[in-house]
Formats: structure tokens, C-alpha cells, sequence
């Protein structure tokens, strides 16, 4: 059944922002990616940003988390702005890494360490970046093994797994430093299609437990069903957005229009 909006805009209120962006800009050279873009996430919703290829999707999220620095515009994670300099850098180093410890980050792909097991792959960054002893981060690591489903998987190596598991480890690896939030970058984008499903499980089971999520995806029934707010990229501009019910159900944009046709 799909995510309902809660019914009164007063209970958005009293949910506190997870992140916020306010005119959010990026040009890479001449070319200028974002042309302004505003997005808020508060806690336990799930955000799907859809749209065509080039039309921003990715750079958006990187930019969220500073894998892509910002031309201009302000970042807000868990009610802490983003220190920049003039031109865009990040003021703190200290601050960014601190905010990268909050926020989850799915990539399209897998970006396993190929020289470690799966259990290593979970544990390297709590153990190493946060200080978390060895223990309580192998027991935590193999909860979620279980949880996605790869339990029986600790002690191999990525290459011997189908990307359906390699992308679902890199979803537990990504639980593991118990974000506050969690950003998804075409997590089935380079799955071969009949592994699209388990790994669309996982993100499901995720969103239905009150996980704060932006997801970037190409799977239009994934995000009619489960998102609460959809954002349609276009050209680099938010060009519509708002329930599923309603960017599905009865768009007003032409582009939006035109776009879900041709993903029919």
C-alpha cells in the first residue's frame, strides 16, 4: 500500500528537519548542474527524486553530503548549516566528517572494498573512524548481515557475490555507523533486473521501520508506493513535487507529464 502523507501539515511541524536545503547550486565549469534547489527532509520521511538523465538527481545528493562541493546555497543537517567559504568549500573539515557520520550513503556501485569480507567491509568504519569496540561492531555487523539477508555471507569476499547481495551488504555497511539519515544514489541502477527486487525489499523494510531516506531512482511504482514526498528534477530545477498521489496521479507540469510517459 503506498506511504500516506500525514493528514495535517501541524504534524510536519513537530517532526524535527533531518536535512534542508536552500538554494543549492552547482556548475561544473560553464555548465551549471542545479539552478537553485530547495528540499527539506524531516524525520521518517522518504524522499524520491525522480527525473531524466542529467537532469541533477545525483549531483543533488552528492552535494547533500559534500562528495560534490556547492557553488552557492545552504546545507542544514539535523539542525546544523554547513560552514562555507566564499566559494563554496566547506569552512571545517572537522564538521563535514562529522556530518558524513550521520548520513548513510548508497551508491549505484556497491563501492566495496574488494580486499575484505563482507563482515570487514561492515566493521572497518566503526571500528577505525568511530572508535566503536571491535565487538560490539562485529555483533552489530552480522544483526544486520541477518537482517538483509546475508548472514551466511560474513567471510566472503564481494567478488564472489551476485550484485543483488553486494548492493544489499552495502546497505547494511551503511546501517553500520547508525545513521541519521540515509541517501540512496540509483541503488538498482547496475543490477541486472531479476536482483532489482531483493534489493528494493531491503529499502522497503527501511522506509516502513520510520528510516529518514532521500532516494534517487529510475523504479516509478517503487517510489509511488513507498516515498512521502516525491521532487521531479528537471534541467536542474525542481519542477514539481509533492505526495505520490498527486505527482503520479495528476501532474501539472507538462515536462512531468512527459516525463512518466515515456517511463511507462
Amino acid at each position: 500500500m503506498p506511504r500516506e502523507m500525514e493528514p495535517a501539515r501541524m504534524a510536519d511541524a513537530v517532526r524535527p528537519e533531518a536535512i534542508r536545503v536552500e538554494g543549492l547550486r552547482k556548475a561544473f565549469g560553464p555548465l551549471e548542474v542545479l539552478k537553485g534547489v530547495d528540499l527539506t527532509a524531516r524525520q521518517g520521511d522518504v524522499v524520491a527524486i525522480i527525473g531524466g538523465s542529467g537532469s541533477g538527481k545525483s549531483t543533488l545528493l552528492r552535494c547533500i553530503n559534500f562528495l560534490e562541493t556547492p557553488t552557492a546555497g545552504r546545507i542544514v543537517v539535523a539542525g546544523e548549516e554547513i560552514r562555507c567559504r566564499a566559494d563554496g568549500t566547506p569552512a571545517s573539515r572537522r564538521q563535514i566528517e562529522g556530518v558524513r557520520r550521520t548520513l548513510g550513503m548508497v551508491f549505484q556501485q556497491f563501492n566495496l572494498w574488494s580486499h575484505r569480507t563482507i563482515l570487514e567491509n561492515l566493521i572497518e568504519v566503526p571500528v577505525h573512524v568511530l572508535g566503536v569496540p571491535r565487538d560490539q561492531a562485529v555483533d552489530r555487523a552480522r544483526r544486520l548481515l541477518a537482517r538483509v539477508g546475508l548472514a551466511d555471507k560474513e567471510a566472503a569476499y564481494p567478488a564472489f557475490l551476485s550484485g543483488g547481495q553486494q548492493q544489499r551488504a552495502a546497505i547494511a555497511r551503511a546501517l553500520a555507523i547508525e545513521p541519521r539519515a540515509m541517501l540512496f544514489d540509483e541503488p538498482t541502477s547496475a543490477l541486472d533486473p531479476e536482483l532489482v527486487g531483493e534489493v528494493l525489499a531491503v529499502i522497503r523494510d527501511l522506509a516502513a521501520e520510520g528510516r529518514t531516506m532521500i532516494l534517487v531512482t529510475h523504479e516509478m511504482k517503487f517510489a509511488r508506493e513507498v516515498a512521502s514526498h516525491v521532487v521531479f528534477l528537471s534541467k536542474g530545477v525542481i519542477e514539481e513535487e509533492g505526495p505520490p498521489a498527486q505527482v503520479f496521479g495528476a501532474p501539472r507540469s507538462p515536462r512531468l507529464q512527459q516525463f512518466l510517459k515515456s517511463v511507462d
